[in-house]
């Protein structure tokens, strides 16, 4: 079984670590992160997206130029594009990148952050719109001629989408914890993103979109995608005391700063974790989860590199194919994966074939 590996892209000289105040697009940096996660040995980056940051489908293609083999997952929301435009543009992206575009739908789990750009469905609208919207993103590259549509979010007339994908479609990945997320996931997405939950919830969750996927006449299942964000270090004394350190930056990064109980369920999910314990299995580590609030994906693998890479393959035994490791000190860790992590789950995987 061979697994792919996946980090986040950054576009300025920030980080968990070392936050600066701004938004603004260092391009220089980029570009030195672009060529970091090539010669790390990543197959994705992620763009990701958000209210306040930079357009992902902008940053999307400055990587299209900047690198040369990396797949580049550009993070979506229904929200902000018409389907009809945001599937032109990804098959844009796929040209630009000469066939390495995938997209990541976001349906979203903030009804604040949603509101920030003018959508104001309901969770479950959200979710009937996501499915809507992918049905209408592979329509639009598999038909040929003009072709009219009239549902329950989206309407339009005689749209001829001559720009196809480079191998005929783009493939969409998907994510979320709630029963609407399984249900829609489950039936039409191609990977199924999850975020780095104990190896029996995770197995559940496997199981729960396996099932859905039957349930949806399936006859495959989508990958499965998982995310953590490993902390290593040359001993595992080091390693803990790096991780503590860590702990203790986030929580001063954000004392004072208001919170309030995750509306998504991962979010909750995560947190449940970390009230359960502070150690799961091999190497989770929730701690950093609770001092976040659990934004995003905020579990680690703490340990050596040999210790995490096994508990990255425990993940891949349950049927993980893809998985996501970014840091907290953005840059050096990409490199850091790249020396010490990435090359022992390929070796150890292609040991056991």
């Amino acid at each position: 079984m061979s697994v792919e590996f996946v980090s986040q892209v950054h576009v300025r000289d920030a980080s968990d670590l070392y936050p600066r105040p701004g938004s603004s697009i260092e391009v220089p940096f980029l570009r030195r992160y672009a060529e970091a996660l090539e010669e790390a040995g990543f197959d994705y980056t992620l763009v990701p997206y958000g209210s306040k940051g930079p357009s992902s489908f902008g940053v999307a293609s400055a990587l299209s130029q900047l690198t040369d083999r990396i797949k580049i997952i550009v993070a979506q929301r229904p929200n902000i594009f018409h389907p009809t435009v945001a599937a032109q543009a990804l098959a844009t992206l796929d040209h630009l990148s000469e066939g390495r575009a995938v997209v990541h739908i976001i349906s979203g789990g903030n009804n604040a952050e949603q509101a920030r750009q003018g959508d104001y469905l309901t969770k479950p609208e959200r979710y009937e719109r996501t499915a809507e919207f992918i049905e209408i993103l592979r329509a639009a590259w598999s038909t040929e001629g003009p072709w009219s549509h009239n549902g329950p979010y989206y309407r339009f007339d005689d749209l001829v989408s001559d720009l196809k994908p480079v191998n005929g479609s783009i493939p969409i990945s998907f994510g979320g914890s709630s029963p609407e997320a399984f249900a829609v996931g489950s039936a039409l997405a191609d990977i199924y993103a999850l975020w780095g939950e104990p190896l029996a919830q995770t197995a559940e969750q496997i199981a729960a979109i396996r099932a859905g996927a039957r349930a949806a006449g399936r006859t495959d299942d989508p990958r499965i995608w998982v995310t953590f964000r490993p902390i290593i270090a040359p001993t595992e004394a080091e390693a803990w005391d790096k991780a503590h350190e860590i702990l203790g930056a986030l929580k001063r990064h954000r004392d004072g700063a208001h919170v309030t109980p995750p509306e998504n369920a991962g979010s909750q999910r995560l947190l449940a974790a970390a009230a359960a314990g502070e150690l799961h299995d091999r190497a989770l580590w929730t701690p950093v989860a609770a001092a976040t609030n659990a934004a995003g994906a905020s579990t680690a693998l703490v340990g050596t590199p040999e210790v995490v890479a096994e508990a990255i393959l425990d993940y891949v035994k349950l049927g993980a194919d893809i998985v996501s490791i970014r840091g907290y000190d953005n840059l050096k860790d990409v490199v850091d994966y790249g020396k010490y992590l990435l090359p022992l789950v390929r070796s150890e995987l292609a040991a056991r074939v």
